[in-house]
């Protein structure tokens, strides 16, 4: 059984950075807590959470295609932070459901570095689900 305790971040791919910025910090009251402007990456405190701006034109940008529109998708993904981050135990219980899930890494999430995994929904949405920090 997984135990979701709340959305850790989303990613946002973004064209107008400086716009965004703007907007989710001078409007939406979000703080730029960390920045990794050599693969395009900018995450905004947002309270408990994250949001996440990829660079469309950034390292990891392009992998997502086209820029937001009719032929690219805006949201690169979301993340779930789970209580319990046991590997085996999530491949057990996902792959009862026919759920494959990639390798385990540590990613950079709202509570710190902690392990982590991608995994597709049906209408091929990616979720990220996100362990403790270690």
């Amino acid at each position: 059984m997984i135990r979701i305790l709340g959305i850790d971040h989303i990613v946002l791919r973004v064209v107008d950075v400086d716009t965004m910025l703007r907007f989710y910090c001078d409007a939406l009251g979000c703080t730029v807590d960390r920045r990794e402007d050599d693969i395009g990456l900018i995450q905004l405190r947002a309270g408990r959470s994250l949001v996440d701006f990829v660079v469309v034109d950034g390292q990891l940008g392009k992998a997502g295609g086209a820029a937001p529109g009719k032929e690219g998708r805006n949201l690169d993904h979301f993340c779930l932070r789970v209580e319990r981050f046991d590997e085996a135990e999530l491949r057990r219980h996902l792959a009862a459901f026919g759920i494959d899930i990639g390798k385990v890494v540590q990613r950079h999430g709202a509570e710190g570095d902690g392990p982590s995994v991608y995994i597709t929904d049906p209408e091929n949405n990616v979720v990220e689900l996100k362990g403790p920090p270690r």
